[in-house]
């Protein structure tokens, strides 16, 4: 998903957040772009807090990873669902973290 005056290069991970089951979009281009860029910075702004979560707790990686999924699908962080799981996946992936199993969000698909 990239337009020739975007250079924001969505990963089909994150499209696929959008999409029916035929791979169409429900939301337009621009909207999708947009949650991704919200979703990946959040992700990559929580690199440190989970670093320093590491080191001052000493909880495993996996709780951690959790834990702030559960504050980003509490519904007051403004994500759905499945951008909250989205983005706990994006922290592990940028901390080289495993990512856990995310407890599912009554009424809403698993994106474990």
């Amino acid at each position: 998903m990239q337009e020739h005056d975007n250079q924001i290069l969505v990963p089909p991970s994150f499209i696929a957040l959008f999409s029916d089951a035929r791979g169409r979009l429900r939301e337009s281009a621009d909207v999708v772009r947009q949650r991704y860029e919200l979703c990946d910075d959040l992700a990559n702004h929580l690199v440190e807090h989970a670093q320093t979560l590491y080191h001052v707790q000493a909880p495993s990686e996996g709780e951690i990873l959790r834990r702030i999924h559960a504050g980003l699908a509490s519904g007051d962080a403004g994500l759905a669902p499945s951008e909250a799981a989205w983005v706990a996946s994006r922290l592990a992936e940028l901390l080289s973290w495993p990512c856990p199993a995310l407890p599912a969000v009554p009424g809403t698909p698993s994106n474990g």
